[in-house]
């Protein structure tokens, strides 16, 4: 295993390149109070032809690695269950042999217009308020927030958008996030603009690699946002050796 641990504004940013089965089946039960996870539909969406695939807009072409060639078995489910009190799980349309039935679906609308993907993901969760949709334009170079476009660094990357909507909806100040396939760590940045700590794991190392340094820049670039103003200097006396007054 090979980690990175930011601590961030009384926040913990853990970040694993492990197989997150190996860090769960060490994991005490309900150790999280929310995970939030996109784990591989399996469905072959490596990234590869993602170029070919868009309309209005070229996508951008990924290496295959053959990641999205299964869905996760079981036992994965029943160790997410076991370690975590309530989960949010993206693709929950292509694992609904492994879920319950729930009243609360989450829809992400991509405003995404004509092309070869769909229209909308949808997120099973285990929360029993009523379906809710986020609408934000996901499609190429086209972002719902083109003023503050994000690189894109993997083929199934979600905006940070859209895990601060979680957050705020369904996180409660103070709890713990799990997130068992980082990929480009946008809940990682959703948590830390949040204040939320975070446990996020990510099996490839390029994707880890490349993942961490998107939440180093980026926290760097937010740090420098935030500094405070400097302190406003003591004025020169004038040629009469008066001190003008400060407003």
């Amino acid at each position: 295993m090979t980690s990175t641990v930011i601590q961030r504004n009384g926040t913990r940013l853990e970040l694993h390149r492990c197989d997150c089965m190996d860090l769960m089946r060490d994991l005490p039960d309900k150790a999280f109070d929310l995970a939030i996870v996109d784990p591989p539909y399996g469905i072959g969406e490596d990234g590869a032809s993602n170029h070919s695939r868009g309309k209005l807009a070229v996508s951008q072409c990924f290496t295959p690695k053959n990641w999205d060639s299964n869905p996760p078995a079981w036992d994965y489910f029943n160790e997410l269950f076991r370690v975590s009190k309530n989960q949010i799980i993206w693709g929950g349309n292509y694992f609904v042999d492994h879920l319950t039935s729930s009243p609360c679906w989450i829809v992400w609308d991509k405003l995404n217009g004509e092309t070869d993907f769909a229209d909308c993901e949808l997120a099973w969760t285990s929360f029993k308020s009523a379906v809710r949709k986020f609408q934000f334009r996901w499609q190429g170079m086209l972002q719902g927030n083109m003023k503050a476009k994000e690189h894109r660094i993997h083929p199934t990357q979600k905006p940070v958008a859209l895990y601060s909507w979680l957050l705020a909806n369904y996180a409660k100040p103070g709890q713990t996030i799990l997130d068992t396939h980082g990929g480009s760590m946008s809940s990682v940045l959703a948590c830390a603009r949040a204040g939320f700590s975070i446990t996020c794991c990510e099996l490839d190392a390029d994707y880890f690699k490349a993942g961490v340094e998107r939440v180093e820049r980026e926290l760097a670039q937010m740090t420098f946002d935030l500094k405070p103003e400097p302190e406003p200097s003591t004025p020169v006396p004038d040629l009469f050796g008066i001190q003008p007054a400060r407003m």
